[in-house]
């Protein structure tokens, strides 16, 4: 009888301890924990000046990628060429990259500012673009925060510290701690070549760096480039610090570097357009630049944990 009774007692502790495991791996809907995908790059649809039509012919080529891989759609601006007007967004935007509106959160970029406002940006994507007067907003994936920002600063009264736009980036960010947080915007704070630094983004850098952020994607710049973990005065920190991803491979004429390589930067690619995937896990992320077909001579990924 006491043998029976020790041997219950060992099988109860057992399960016990599996449901307690259970209760502590399980995502809130019950499970296993999710691992989420966000795929996407900026720069996208171009068109010419006159009749509207598509000349860059990438933008087709990179949204048949995106079709093929599940998840959340981002965009990191620059998505209709070169004045972001109704007809661009129309002919060039929607055909291609715009099959996949339903899933897509966009950010906003200098060439929709060519057209007073982004107007036609902010009336295309609706209120998934965020509010018409700042285009910044914030969602969840996962176990992750996802931050989109605005980085056409002269537009929305600036994006220092005390700005509406830094206002709501320290509010949004003290309400939703999370392990691990990333964000989006068009213009990359560090990049290779002369004169491709935004230093007017720095205030976004700082406040993130601060709430120990992991990840953040720009584009911009017509090529893919990742960078080290670094800080916000660009010092490599494999403990702290922010990975910053260029992402400018979306379709339009992909540019040339004049000038040196950023020193902290890791892998670059010139003239190859493509989309970048993340798969996003609790407390890891994992990334893939995946070109489009006929440029598979090229990719670069990798592993990290959050910090």
């Amino acid at each position: 009888m006491g043998k029976t009774v020790l041997v219950v007692g060992a099988m109860a502790a057992a399960l016990l301890l599996a449901s307690m495991a259970a209760l502590l791996t399980a995502t809130p809907g019950g499970g296993k924990p999710r691992t989420v995908t966000l795929v996407g790059a900026g720069d996208i649809a171009g068109c010419n000046n006159t009749r509207g039509r598509i000349k860059f012919k990438a933008d087709s080529k990179t949204a048949r990628l995106v079709g093929k891989i599940p998840g959340t759609v981002f965009t990191l601006g620059d998505n209709a060429y070169p004045q972001g007007t109704r007809e661009q967004f129309r002919d060039c935007y929607d055909p291609t990259w715009g099959k996949y509106k339903k899933r897509t959160r966009p950010s906003v970029g200098d060439h929709e500012y060519h057209t007073p406002g982004a107007k036609p940006y902010f009336d295309y994507f609706r209120g998934r673009a965020g509010e018409r007067r700042g285009g910044y907003y914030s969602y969840d994936r996962g176990s992750w925060h996802i931050v989109v920002l605005n980085s056409i600063c002269e537009e929305i009264g600036g994006c220092g510290r005390s700005s509406p736009q830094g206002r709501w980036l320290r509010t949004d960010l003290a309400q939703n701690p999370t392990k691990c947080t990333l964000a989006y915007f068009h213009h990359p704070l560090y990049a290779s070549g002369r004169g491709e630094d935004i230093p007017q983004v720095r205030p976004f850098w700082d406040k993130l760096y601060d709430q120990h952020a992991d990840v953040i994607l720009s584009g911009d710049a017509h090529r893919y480039e990742r960078f080290a973990r670094i800080t916000p005065s660009g010092e490599r920190s494999s403990a702290r610090g922010i990975r910053q991803f260029i992402v400018g491979t979306g379709g339009t004429a992909q540019g040339t570097i004049e000038g040196p390589d950023e020193p902290r930067m890791q892998a670059k690619k010139v003239g190859a357009p493509g989309v970048l995937k993340l798969k996003l896990g609790s407390g890891f992320y994992r990334w893939k630049f995946v070109p489009v077909e006929g440029r598979k001579n090229y990719t670069d990924s990798g592993r990290a944990r959050c910090n």
